[in-house]
């Protein structure tokens, strides 16, 4: 067994990261596939009229020709009407960006999540928290299920910014809490366990989303609240687990207790060492003030490390990764490829992600942090110059559809390196624990923020 691990500390890690990843990576990927179902759901209630005329069009358009054909009839019989067309192209143009709302809306509460991350895990803990978001979890499954049924893509949209709230805090709390449940030789194996799942719930999104299992007319509403499922596992597992003991010694000054929650996670009563070490920080502690938002912008100590993880994050999203994960789909169809092929890709690039990811966590400790995000980020860099130059050329030569492929496969696969895992947390190790929560909101909500430009402006 890898030394420092045992039974006990990877329950906590699978029942504190399972919930909460899932939710992150599962609710990014889970639109993907359904795109196309879903806006035509959103069309039938913003404009009936158009969609009944498109019927009548598809109705009328000659039996010998084959289903996608017949489509492609009625669409350019719309396009010729005088009176439909025009109607029709504002029609699809309200739809685009309800749709797009519905993608970015996400983000936003994300950043509404992240802001709220350190007064959360001040306060009722990075245990307490992780388990009491849960409620947003239910309120979000229940709006984005049931919003076909009552007509409403408000509800939708409303369901998308609850669960986007519920993500932003646990990608605040999540990796906070399995940075300080570690011990210090697997901190960064097992902070890279977040991604991991995140990576994993992805590619079951991607799996699920398929249109021979729930990227149907009926089934994506049950695609859309199986997000529920994880949370109902991480309450049934959490609340065995101990607390944070940092949490329980640096910010409730309950030395008993995290002595107790460490004995647990250690499987040993030997945590002298470990409690030693906490004690020391806590009395260093004593001697500074509780760091304030004004603190950390001002105090030159604080401010270099607060840029070095706004840095990282800005590098993570605006590389643009989630324009691969959002879009991934449409962008093999706009490289040349069938539907049934851009799915099958975007399988691909899902499992690209999770095996990489999964390299990450074993390299982490011998590799270092810098040279994994450096790696990471020449590598995406190259990869988005020759999926530029796929697209621009696929239609005179058509092998270079494939390299698209390619190109977007091996981009996921330099993310994965280290962008993807590292940022999330190697802010908890820059900062001591008085400064740890509120660098975390901060780095949170800039991440998602640039995670929302890139999902509207795209």
């Amino acid at each position: 067994m890898v030394e420092g691990l045992n039974p006990r500390i990877g329950f906590a890690i699978a029942a504190g990261a399972i919930g909460s990843s899932f939710q992150h990576g599962y609710n990014t990927g889970v639109l993907n596939a359904p795109q196309d179902m879903i806006t035509s759901w959103v069309k039938s209630y913003v404009c009936p009229e158009v969609v009944t005329k498109f019927k009548e069009y598809l109705a009328d358009a000659p039996d010998s020709l084959e289903p996608a054909n017949r489509t492609e009839y009625a669409l350019e019989m719309m396009k010729l009407d005088s009176e439909w067309g025009p109607q029709n192209v504002a029609c699809d143009t309200s739809c685009t960006l309800i749709w797009s709302w519905t993608v970015a809306i996400f983000c936003i509460g994300g950043m509404m999540g992240g802001t709220l991350c350190g007064f959360v895990s001040s306060r009722l803990g990075r245990k307490g928290g992780l388990l009491l978001i849960n409620v947003l979890v239910a309120i979000g499954a229940t709006l984005m299920g049931l919003a076909k049924y009552a007509g409403s893509y408000q509800m939708l949209i409303a369901g998308r910014l609850v669960i986007g709230i519920n993500s932003g805090l646990n990608a605040g709390l999540a990796p906070m809490y399995l940075s300080e449940i570690s011990p210090t030789s697997l901190r960064g194996a097992l902070g890279t366990v977040y991604q991991l799942i995140i990576t994993l719930s992805i590619l079951l999104s991607q799996i699920l989303g398929m249109n021979n299992v729930l990227g149907t007319e009926d089934g994506w509403p049950w695609l859309l609240a199986i997000t529920a499922i994880p949370a109902i596992f991480q309450l049934a597992t959490l609340p065995f687990c101990p607390e944070s003991p940092k949490y329980l010694l640096l910010d409730k000054d309950d030395e008993m207790a995290a002595e107790a929650a460490l004995s647990w996670l250690r499987g040993t009563i030997e945590v002298h060492d470990e409690m030693d070490e906490m004690k020391q920080e806590q009395e260093s502690m004593k001697l500074v003030p509780k760091v304030t938002l004004k603190e950390m912008l001002t105090n030159g100590s604080l401010r270099k490390p607060l840029v070095i993880a706004m840095m990282m994050m800005l590098a993570q999203q605006l590389s643009g990764i989630n324009c691969a994960i959002f879009y991934s789909t449409k962008i093999f169809k706009l490289a040349g490829l069938g539907p049934q092929e851009s799915q099958s890709a975007t399988l691909g690039m899902g499992s690209m992600n999770v095996l990489m990811t999964f390299i990450s966590l074993v390299l982490i400790e011998k590799a270092g942090r810098k040279t994994l995000m450096l790696i990471g980020l020449v590598g995406m860099f190259l990869m988005t110059t020759l999926l530029l130059a796929s697209l621009l050329t696929f239609e005179t030569v058509p092998v270079m559809s494939y390299v698209a492929i390619v190109a977007v496969i091996l981009f996921v696969v330099g993310f994965a390196t280290g962008p993807g895992s590292i940022p999330w947390f190697f802010v908890t190790e820059l900062f001591a624990q008085s400064g740890r929560p509120t660098a975390t909101s901060i780095a949170v909500s800039v991440n998602w923020s640039a995670n929302f430009l890139v999902g509207l402006g795209f």
